[in-house]
């Protein structure tokens, strides 16, 4: 009995520490908006230059998903992720030396690479060592613990930086992440011991041949291409406003201050942290369904989007809160997409299919956040920043939205609670 309670125990410590990766992961992903000035008075970087810093990252995130889920499925989490977590050390070590605006870009495609595996990684993770049917309630508690790192860099990363130097600072989150890569490597196994979760045992890592093969017929499944087209516009949307968008609009269309827009975007941030384990539980426990979630989370997305289109200049702090807290809450239903295509795959291939999707869900960051930025200035080029742009941007996006909730009705539903699912065909 002492012996079950132990292992137990251990995967919950794996979890953890797995988890801790993923927060630094999000904390990397968001951490130049607040340093930007330094950046621009120390180096003097124009928003050309300052824009591909913060979107290296992202691009170099979303080209390593397909190795990523490849060495997942044959070399295993642990080593792989030890490895390129190592890769995001030297990348906070390049960013903090940097002297100009190409060491800080590879210093982020350094970190980009780094954290690439750390949230497809737990994924895995969990798929070994947890039951199937607590998948969707797991992976979405780690997705809402992950905001902890958006936040800490937002005021805890101001308040490092007015201490210690923004050089200084990522000198030492780099040595926190050494740390924690130590520990990842030194206490977390691919496999458990004993056959504790026996759906997840039994199957043999497959050779790249095979996992190759596997991803042929993969990308030949409709359902992979509409879940893909989703998750690049629900998280691609979602990130561009909360990492670069909102704060310009409410501070400049909306007239508030710094301090009352913080506020505000960290309520969107809260809405996601309480939305995730909420559609997750949701999802596995009440509806027992993955399309019954999402698509309405994504149609709440559209519903909010139309709102701030036609909302009045004059609209007080007051319910601007509700509408971006709402954002992020409608917003979080999108993370069972994970779930949803891992339940469509065989299990030795999990890795693979989730990692494939997330590749979509960085590279709409990437495109979002810069692609946004060019629509409004193409549209208003003298007035790139003003309502009239914004509310474009936000019709973009909210018929970009409609267009998948569409889509997704498409999808096939998969369960996968209680029984592996077929192979692809």
């Amino acid at each position: 009995m002492q012996t079950i309670f132990l292992k137990f125990s251990r995967r919950w410590l794996i979890l953890i520490i797995a988890g801790a990766l993923f927060v630094l992961s999000q904390f990397y992903r968001s951490s130049v908006a607040v340093i930007a000035p330094n950046l621009v008075q120390d180096l003097n970087l124009d928003a050309w230059e300052l824009s591909t810093v913060s979107a290296a990252f992202f691009y170099a995130f979303a080209l390593m998903q397909i190795p990523v889920g490849i060495f997942l499925d044959t070399i295993g989490p642990r080593i792989t992720m030890t490895v390129l977590t190592l890769v995001a050390v030297a990348g906070a070590f390049l960013f903090s030396l940097g002297e100009s605006y190409f060491p800080l870009a590879i210093g982020r495609v350094f970190l980009g690479v780094g954290m690439a595996c750390n949230f497809m990684g737990t994924l895995k993770l969990i798929t070994i060592w947890f039951p199937a049917k607590q998948f969707a309630t797991l992976s979405a508690i780690i997705v809402s613990a992950g905001t902890a790192g958006n936040i800490a860099a937002a005021t805890p990363l101001v308040l490092m930086v007015q201490a210690l130097g923004w050089r200084n600072s990522f000198m030492t989150m780099g040595g926190v992440t050494l740390l924690i890569a130590v520990l990842f490597f030194l206490l977390v196994t691919d496999r458990p011991d004993t056959r504790l979760v026996p759906e997840n045992q039994g199957a043999s890592r497959p050779k790249v041949s095979d996992t190759l093969e596997r991803a042929r017929i993969l990308f030949a499944h409709r359902d992979f291409w509409i879940i893909s087209f989703s998750t690049f516009c629900r998280y691609g949307i979602f990130a561009a406003v909360q990492a670069l968008w909102a704060g310009p609009y409410l501070m400049k269309a909306a007239g508030l201050s710094p301090v009352t827009a913080g506020n505000i975007l960290l309520l969107m941030s809260l809405g996601l942290i309480i939305g995730s384990p909420l559609s997750g539980y949701v999802s596995d426990t009440v509806f027992r369904s993955r399309k019954k979630v999402i698509i309405p989370g994504i149609w709440g997305m559209v519903m909010i989007l139309g709102i701030l289109v036609f909302l009045p200049e004059a609209a007080g702090k007051e319910i601007l809160s509700v509408l971006f807290f709402c954002f992020g809450l409608f917003s979080s239903s999108g993370q069972i997409m994970y779930a949803h295509i891992k339940e469509q795959v065989p299990h030795e291939n999990a890795g693979l299919a989730m990692t494939a999707i997330n590749f979509f869900t960085m590279a709409g960051v990437a495109v979002f956040l810069q692609g946004l930025g060019f629509l409004m200035k193409f549209l208003y080029p003298g007035t790139s920043l003003g309502v009239p742009a914004f509310k474009s941007a936000f019709v973009f996006c909210s018929i970009c939205l409609a267009v998948i909730g569409l889509c997704y009705l498409l999808t096939r539903e998969t369960l996968g609670l209680k029984k592996t699912p077929p192979p692809l065909r």
